[in-house]
């Protein structure tokens, strides 16, 4: 059973960075052929795809969140920048193994104030 642990989390200043970490219990081998993603979801939203490690990225973040892998470390890490008050919300970790099935993360919280 794989275990989506994430971290990096917490309160930051408009403009200000974080980067998230999401820590799979599975595989390296597992996890290398794992499709990757992280979502959020603000409050009184429904959830929302953010990035995947295939490169896609939400209009709303474009060139200002970076996603990547440690396949080692068997962790994926969202590298977030230039945060905006919007940018409020918990952040998911998501994953998609090879046999298709499919694991959350608990989430972290992450707070921009203006």
């Amino acid at each position: 059973q794989v275990q989506l642990v994430e971290s990096g989390g917490g309160l930051v200043q408009s403009g200000g960075s974080l980067r998230l970490s999401c820590a799979d219990s599975g595989s390296a081998f597992t996890f290398m052929g794992s499709d990757m993603r992280w979502y959020r979801q603000a409050p009184g939203k429904e959830r929302e795809l953010v990035a995947t490690i295939g490169g896609t990225y939400a209009d709303s973040v474009k060139g200002r969140f970076t996603i990547s892998r440690d396949i080692p470390k068997r962790t994926v890490y969202l590298q977030m920048n230039s945060l905006k008050p919007e940018d409020t919300a918990v952040y998911y970790c998501y994953a998609i193994s090879p046999n298709t099935r499919t694991y959350w993360g608990q989430g972290t919280q992450v707070t921009v104030s203006s």
